[in-house]
């Protein structure tokens, strides 16, 4: 490349970037540190906001930026060697705040970040693959970044985006469209489709040379399907057409590098336990069910527990289910620095499930040695006391997950 073609392109894209509207402030802005020691990583999905998040702390924090993002097929020829010339397109910027997005595209990003780093500048990543950052954040960058990862929009956001109250039918809204902010401003379920056709071919199959793009594809629309349930890797040969076991395995966790998908783990205390235990399986994302699912339609019990998930998981990564002994499952053991929450979702209490969601909450109860347990519904409030232990029953919109 050269530096006018460097320069012209750093141009056009800081245009199109400041004449973007900064819309709802996220909620992880306020966690953004302002500091100049280390690397500020935000991952997360595509398309979730993370260029706007840091367009907002920018304008935050009221510095003069440099911005580049890589993901750009004018800069698809962009080698190691063309990092000499961006430092020349720097150097004449003169400014020392450094906003890279998708930098994972180029290679040896990380040394040429370990580089400005002890060149004195203050530098903002964003990447859209958790396996390639951390692998090459651990290598080159150990002790030199601060990683936060951004999800589509919570709950909160969605009704700050649409000036919504909480309220069951801002809840119902929520959970068929999903929180992805582009999607929420057209409407237009193209732009879902698109996303995940980018993920699975752009950043899945050609990244990892995969030829069999159907099989991928088919496996990633069946685990989408029957979000919140168990899945076998044996059991998905079949349905997939992928050819091993193995291969699924490595396939599920493309997928979930790319934030398209998150496992939830058996509780164990055995390492070896857990790692043999049946995994459960949730989406990013609501609207990616709404516009691709095969049989969700009429399932809300499971749409309702892959957004609980969801939620729980922007503030932790400790969160089991957990199998008693006799045979119950509790939807989610949450373990947090001080305590352990146990947590059933479905979607109403009935007489026909009232007995079974209740027992299987409280043997988790029992085992954590935990006096307080939720189930969270769609609509239903209560107070049920039993065996010395007092279970809420919460609608979704009132509880704070945030």
């Amino acid at each position: 490349m050269t530096i006018n073609e460097i320069d012209e392109i750093t141009k056009s894209q800081r245009n199109s970037l400041e004449s973007r509207n900064l819309g709802t402030e996220r909620q992880l802005l306020p966690l953004l540190p302002d500091i100049n020691s280390h690397a500020l990583i935000v991952s997360g999905i595509r398309r979730c906001g993370k260029s706007t998040l840091l367009h907002q702390f920018v304008e935050k924090i009221n510095k003069p930026f440099f911005y580049l993002n890589f993901d750009d097929l004018r800069l698809i020829t962009f080698s190691s060697t063309d990092f000499k010339l961006l430092d020349k397109v720097i150097v004449n910027s003169d400014v020392k705040l450094l906003f890279f997005d998708e930098i994972q595209s180029a290679n040896n990003w990380e040394l040429y970040i370990r580089q400005k780093l002890d060149e004195g500048f203050q530098v903002i990543i964003t990447g859209s693959n958790s396996s390639l950052l951390s692998q090459e954040l651990g290598s080159r960058l150990t002790g030199r970044h601060i990683t936060k990862e951004l999800f589509p929009f919570s709950y909160d956001e969605f009704c700050s985006f649409f000036e919504l109250n909480k309220d069951v039918e801002s809840f119902s809204n929520f959970l068929e469209k999903g929180g992805f902010p582009e999607y929420l401003r057209t409407g237009n379920d193209d732009i879902l489709v698109q996303l995940q056709s980018d993920i699975i071919f752009r950043d899945i199959a050609k990244r990892h040379s995969i030829r069999d793009t159907l099989s991928l594809q088919k496996l990633f629309i069946y685990l989408l399907s029957n979000s919140s349930q168990l899945f076998s890797p044996s059991k998905l040969t079949g349905i997939s057409g992928v050819k091993s076991p193995t291969t699924v395995l490595e396939y599920i966790s493309y997928f979930e590098s790319s934030y398209l998908i998150q496992l939830l783990p058996c509780f164990s205390y055995s390492l070896k336990s857990q790692s043999l235990s049946p995994k459960k399986v949730y989406t990013s994302d609501t609207g990616l069910i709404k516009v691709s699912s095969i049989s969700f339609s009429s399932n809300y019990g499971a749409l309702l527990e892959n957004i609980i998930y969801n939620c729980l998981r922007r503030n932790t990564k400790e969160i089991y289910y957990y199998k008693s002994k006799h045979g119950g499952e509790c939807d989610f053991i949450v373990k947090n620095k001080k305590n352990i929450s146990c947590i059933q979702v479905c979607w109403e209490l009935t007489p026909d499930n009232k007995d079974r969601e209740i027992n299987s909450l409280l043997d988790a109860m029992d085992f954590f040695n935990v006096n307080n347990g939720e189930i969270i519904t769609f609509n239903s409030e209560d107070i049920i006391n039993s065996k010395g232990k007092e279970i809420k029953v919460i609608p979704a919109y009132k509880k704070i997950w945030e």
